[in-house]
Parts: C-alpha cells; sequence; structure tokens
C-alpha cells in the first residue's frame, strides 16, 4: 500500500491529528489520544493502534505495558480530514490508566464532575 493516503490528512502544525477510539461492538468511545504520520502508519501495517505520547514524545503502542491492545476494526476520517475515529477491539476491556473501561468516567451533574464508571481492575496490578 503507498502511503499517498497519508497526505489526505490535515496535520496540525505540530505533525499530529487527533484520534477517537470507539469500542466497535457497542459504540462506546473509549479514549483520546494522538497520532503523528509514523504511528498512523504503523497503526495500519500492524493492525493494532500505536499513538504518539506528547507527554514523553515517543510512539506509544497502546497496551505496551498493560496487554490491553486495540484492535482496529475500521478507521474513518471525518469530512474536515483532521479528526480520525478508529473502531477498535479492546483487549482485555480495559482502555484506562485508571483500570476503567473507559477513559470517559466522569459525567457533570450539578455543576461537579462525578465518577460513574467503576475501576474494573487496580492499575497498580496492572502497570509493574
Amino acid at each position: 500500500m503507498n502511503d499517498a493516503w497519508l497526505n489526505e490528512i490535515q496535520w496540525s502544525e505540530d505533525g499530529l491529528v487527533p484520534v477517537i477510539a470507539q469500542q466497535h461492538d457497542s459504540g462506546r468511545v473509549v479514549m483520546f489520544a494522538w497520532m503523528n504520520r509514523e504511528s498512523l502508519a504503523l497503526t495500519v501495517q500492524e493492525g493494532y493502534a500505536t499513538y504518539w505520547s506528547r507527554s514523553r514524545q515517543r510512539l506509544w503502542r497502546k497496551g505496551e505495558e498493560s496487554g490491553h491492545r486495540q484492535k482496529v476494526i475500521d478507521m474513518q476520517l471525518d469530512c474536515d480530514a483532521d479528526v480520525i475515529l478508529i473502531k477498535i477491539a479492546q483487549e482485555g476491556g480495559i482502555a484506562c490508566h485508571t483500570g476503567r473501561e473507559s477513559c470517559f468516567y466522569r459525567s457533570l451533574k450539578d455543576g461537579e464532575w462525578q465518577t460513574t464508571e467503576p475501576v474494573l481492575k487496580d492499575p497498580k496490578s496492572i502497570y509493574k
């Protein structure tokens, strides 16, 4: 596969594109992250999500420490070509480093962010 498809993406000034990860069978949004050209190409090549970690300034293969990899089922580009949606099969059922199914586990209720999702596994037992 040639990489001409990468040129259709509207990359940010720092060479990144926002990526939404959605569980393919439930439709649940489990994560938001960033990809650069290299991480997006690796994701397509390997079939598993690889992101760009802005804090660590390096490639981040989702699940490299936790084992909670994201198998890519489908990938879609939005109408402005500046956001990617990946439909994934979340291995282990945990996408968040807090041990939850989703990184979106707090809801605004009565003017306060309240935790509405349980911890499925203690992060201390996930990350050594």
